[in-house]
């Protein structure tokens, strides 16, 4: 009997862990930013952010392929620091944001690469076209947040996305199809999981 009631409890013990979900964390957007940057004409790198945006993460430290992310960014937020061009990127030459308000992007598989290194690919929707894309994703860190005393984790996102591929090839090759992306973030462990 006790070594029926010691395999019981062996077998409650590892069904639990393997039903164990992935855990909720949130963004903190007064430690965020999302950033790009492109060439220009050879002469010149132009830099610009988009200031308003949604994620939300869910991060299995035991098994991060088990964790996913989703993006949505608000177009009209782009800011290169000059009205004039923002007011272009903004028209149907570029993202045409009266049409397409909204950018996506959607993970559909996460893979470790590295102690500290994750490989995120996902589904990247721009203009109302989806291509796949793929994140490098750094962990500069993970632990219990030393002001908010909750669990946190940090990132430092980039990856390169062809214009051209969205319908958004004005200029192209003069000033650049390459688009990098960087986004760096601190996230907070979200009240509702335990």
């Amino acid at each position: 009997m006790k070594r029926f009631a010691a395999t019981a409890l062996a077998f409650s013990l590892m069904a639990g862990a393997a039903v164990a979900q992935p855990v909720a964390y949130e963004f903190d957007k007064s430690h965020a930013n999302l950033s790009f940057t492109y060439n220009h004409l050879g002469y010149s790198t132009t830099d610009g952010r988009f200031g308003n945006w949604e994620g939300s993460l869910l991060i299995d430290k035991e098994a991060p392929s088990n964790s996913s992310v989703e993006f949505t960014i608000d177009i009209d937020s782009l800011d290169t620091f000059w009205a004039d061009r923002d007011t272009h990127l903004k028209s149907a030459d570029f993202f045409d944001a009266a049409k397409f308000p909204q950018a996506t992007f959607k993970s559909t598989k996460v893979e470790q690469t590295g102690e500290q290194q994750l490989e995120v690919t996902g589904d990247l929707t721009i203009k109302g076209i989806t291509k796949p894309a793929t994140l490098t994703v750094n962990v500069t860190a993970m632990g219990e947040h030393p002001m908010a005393k909750k669990e946190a984790a940090g990132f430092a996102v980039t990856t390169v996305v062809k214009r051209s591929d969205y319908g958004m090839d004005l200029y192209v090759p003069y000033v650049g199809d390459e688009v990098t992306v960087t986004f760096h973030a601190e996230t907070l462990k979200t009240d509702a999981t335990n």
